[in-house]
């Protein structure tokens, strides 16, 4: 149970990083586009996106337990 749960919480983060990562880029670019960068607004679409992405992990992640939710993750 421990191994899975750790590799899920790996595999969550990852994907968030990943996702908080794109967010940003996306914003930054919108931003330069209309000639300002606003960094709060890149920061707070970052965090959000993150948050966002380990919520949609919960009921699963691909890379782990064949995309099993956490919940089921636990049980085991």
């Amino acid at each position: 149970m421990q191994t899975n749960v750790k590799q899920w919480v790996r595999a969550a983060a990852v994907r968030a990083a990943k996702t908080a990562a794109q967010a940003a880029l996306g914003v930054i670019g919108a931003s330069a586009a209309m000639g300002d960068v606003q960094w709060a607004l890149v920061g707070s679409a970052a965090v959000l996106a993150a948050i966002v992405s380990t919520l949609t992990s919960v009921v699963g992640v691909p890379e782990v337990d064949e995309g099993a939710s956490i919940a089921k993750i636990a049980k085991q």
